[in-house]
């Protein structure tokens, strides 16, 4: 559990360093495949390893006089699950912009596509599917006697396992990242507290309200007025500056 809170930390200093000035806003571009890669698994490291430490503590308890090797075939295997995620991103977003072309941008439809998009993601916060997807994550006892599988293959079959269930829980958070802009390390901290609140907080539905009722937020603020959102980078412009406490 240690050595997963510790490579989330090397996680978010290398991401701080690699990609600070590098937020475009909204729809940022994602550069080359093998470079968008490389950052979006260390991003998932960072941004998801505090959450699922508790899965791969008990399940290295569970595994330590079989197999010690497996609780590492198991985050391969959870990392190889949002790994093809990046994938799967990277192409819809290459795709739509060859497709597209210019439609897409900030002044045309990019604005409300990124507003719609965060109003998506705050409904599907409600949805049955987010509840099961949240409920396989938030016990992790219930998913390993559920799904287990021996030797280090098992590990790895199991973590892709619970990775897609984490994905189904935190894919609509996760384009909300791309929305705001995927390079923004602001936004990346804000998507990664509300992932950890709704998987360790108790009282399931009303963290998934208040995160729902964010995302809903948000979503009004930058179809009505994205210059009243916080720390938002405009494309083609300056940072909304962050509020600060009057007399500062």
């Amino acid at each position: 559990m240690l050595a997963l809170f510790a490579l989330a930390g090397g996680g978010w200093w290398w991401t701080v360093q690699r990609m600070q000035g590098m937020d475009d806003g909204p729809w940022s571009t994602l550069g080359g495949f093998g470079w968008f890669l490389g950052v979006w698994v260390v991003m998932m490291a960072a941004m998801m390893f505090p959450s699922m430490a508790p899965t791969v503590a008990l399940y290295a308890r569970m595994t330590k006089a079989r197999s010690p090797l497996s609780p590492i075939a198991f985050t391969a295997g959870y990392l190889v699950t949002w790994a093809s995620a990046g994938v799967g991103a990277f192409v819809i977003a290459i795709g739509a912009t060859g497709l597209a072309g210019d439609s897409l941008a900030w002044g045309n439809a990019g604005r409300p596509l990124a507003g719609g998009t965060l109003i998506v993601a705050a409904v599907y916060e409600l949805t049955p599917l987010k509840n099961v997807c949240l409920g396989k994550c938030r016990s992790p006892l219930g998913f390993l006697l559920g799904s287990w599988r021996d030797g280090w293959l098992g590990g790895l079959r199991m973590g892709a396992k619970n990775g897609a269930w984490c994905l189904g829980c935190c894919w609509a958070l996760m384009a909300s990242l791309f929305a705001l802009g995927v390079m923004s390390v602001t936004w990346m901290a804000l998507v990664a507290g509300l992932i950890a609140v709704e998987k360790t907080l108790p009282l399931r539905r009303w963290t998934t309200f208040g995160t729902a009722a964010t995302l809903l937020v948000l979503g009004v603020l930058l179809l009505a007025s994205p210059d009243a959102v916080p720390g938002l980078k405009l494309p083609g412009g300056d940072s909304v500056p962050m509020m600060m406490p009057s007399g500062s």
